[in-house]
């Protein structure tokens, strides 16, 4: 068995995936979670669950005092208009939270963080793809309340014993292919997401929020990429950290984009069926087009990305909503 892990909102989306990997890896893996967005059951058995929250100071000692070598933090608010109605409560919870776990890192002596960043710290970026030393400048609280937490990350690491990886994520879409785990949040917002619930006759139409963007559809344009692959990235940035390597900002993408109206084609051309899509106002925080340039994570870790198919993300996708909703 190696390393003892703390993968913090690892009963979300995106932490399960990587909770896995992690087990896979031979990681002993200490998840919490808070269960506010995360489900129980999407935690793979053979981890340690704490229901707790990031906040609570002195729940962080006693894990973190347990041998716990590095963190994976995935808990966090991610929904952008969410966060311009709301900004206060991401900044309490992305920011804040975020600062009360760095710093119990700090006196548990944890060498290692790993963190769940955004491609929304970019905000409307002048020039796509978009390199990891492009101008940041946020154009949502969400984006700002994770630009903020990478500062952090950068300041303590030049004052204290801490290493970290900052992973810039694009649009993370798909399930496992193996139907363990998937999409389960409850009022996701996600274009896929939303996509397959109509599909699944969750919901009778699905909305394009802005028909007018200077694309060439006239459609946002996103990188997006596969939940399995991120989950892979984290478990390399790790590895990459215990073998001794410096502190990092990524993307983590593909570097290329699609639109809405491309993801929509080909969820109907893997479901024979048509989707009622009907153009809506733009929403606030939104951006015309957002594409990884993605080549340091590649060479940094070695990572060759293996579901960038886009018919197999949105295949995978569909599936576990239809098993998550028992129909096949």
């Amino acid at each position: 068995m190696r390393g003892r892990i703390l993968v913090t909102g690892g009963a979300g989306y995106i932490g399960s995936h990587t909770t896995q990997q992690l087990l896979d890896a031979g990681y002993a893996v200490v998840v919490l979670d808070n269960l506010s967005n995360g489900v129980r059951g999407m935690i793979p058995g053979e981890a340690t669950f704490i229901q707790g929250d990031v906040g609570d100071r002195a729940l962080l000692a006693d894990v973190l005092a347990d041998g716990v070598e590095a963190v994976l933090h995935f808990a966090g608010s991610i929904v952008v208009p969410e966060s311009v109605a709301q900004p206060l409560a991401y900044y309490r919870n992305n920011t804040l939270n975020t600062h009360g776990l760095l710093e119990a890192c700090v006196e548990a002596g944890v060498p290692h963080f790993i963190f769940s960043s955004t491609a929304a710290v970019y905000g409307d970026a002048r020039q796509v793809p978009v390199r990891e030393d492009a101008a940041t400048v946020p154009i949502s609280p969400y984006g700002a309340s994770k630009l903020m937490t990478e500062w952090m990350l950068r300041d303590a690491a030049a004052a204290h014993e801490l290493r970290y990886v900052a992973l810039r994520y694009f649009n993370v879409a798909g399930a496992d292919p193996l139907g363990r785990r998937g999409q389960s949040s409850k009022n996701a917002t996600h274009l896929i997401k939303l996509a397959v619930e109509v599909l699944t006759g969750q919901r009778d139409h699905l909305d394009i929020f802005g028909d007018d963007y200077p694309t060439p559809d006239g459609t946002g344009v996103r990188d997006y990429i596969h939940v399995v692959d991120l989950a892979d990235a984290h478990v390399r940035a790790l590895d990459y950290l215990r073998a001794g390597g410096d502190s990092q900002v990524l993307n983590c993408g593909y570097g290329k984009g699609s639109s809405v109206r491309q993801v929509i084609a080909a969820l109907e051309r893997v479901s024979n069926r048509k989707i009622d899509a009907r153009a809506a106002p733009r929403r606030a925080g939104d951006v015309a087009e957002l594409v990884a340039e993605a080549s340091r994570i590649r060479r940094l870790f070695g990572w060759q990305p293996r579901h960038e198919d886009l018919e197999m993300i949105v295949r995978t996708a569909l599936d576990w909503e239809r098993k998550r909703l028992g129909q096949g």
